[in-house]
């Protein structure tokens, strides 16, 4: 048998407001991740080869004639990067649920994460746009991708999102 305060910590960790906050925690870790990442790693790679790589994004979606567009076509690409960004913030928390481990130890899973990230992108994603060659692997795009994306996010699902809260932890 329980004793009373365990058996309202259990029950209100099951409750519809402990659901609905814990939803809203993992959204929350979800879009400031994607947010922080999202922006530092598309800062670096416009101040390293220029304010255009957002045409090149959305070329990918649009087609070449989106790297004569102008305004609205940058946009776009900002727009893309952020909801890519968002997918993979996504990504990890999931997994973050499904291995405590990523949430438990956040530089290891961000490090992790930063480098199955930056390979996906490598040899997937950038050979599937079609658009140009795709850039080799090197240690300096590895650590700038965890770096850059992968700690920030493995940090956010970290903090805003834990696998296990206080009160879970209390109840079993």
């Amino acid at each position: 048998m329980t004793s009373a305060p365990d058996s309202i910590r259990f029950s209100a960790a099951g409750s519809p407001t402990a659901t609905a906050t814990a939803k809203n925690r993992a959204l929350l870790a979800i879009f400031v991740g994607a947010f922080v990442s999202g922006t530092v790693n598309i800062l670096q790679v416009c101040i390293q080869i220029g304010w255009v790589i957002p045409l090149h994004i959305a070329a990918r979606l649009v087609g070449k004639q989106a790297l004569q567009g102008g305004a609205t076509m940058w946009v776009l690409g900002i727009a893309l990067h952020y909801f890519i960004s968002c997918i993979w913030a996504t990504v990890y928390y999931l997994a973050s649920r499904k291995l405590p481990f990523l949430t438990e130890h956040p530089f290891i899973g961000g490090v992790n994460f930063g480098v199955w990230v930056q390979l996906f992108m490598l040899l997937v994603v950038l050979p599937l746009a079609r658009l140009h060659s795709t850039s080799p692997i090197t240690i300096e795009g590895l650590l700038t991708k965890i770096i850059l994306f992968g700690l920030p996010v493995a940090y956010s699902v970290h903090y805003f999102a834990p696998a296990r809260t206080p009160l879970q932890t209390a109840a079993s």
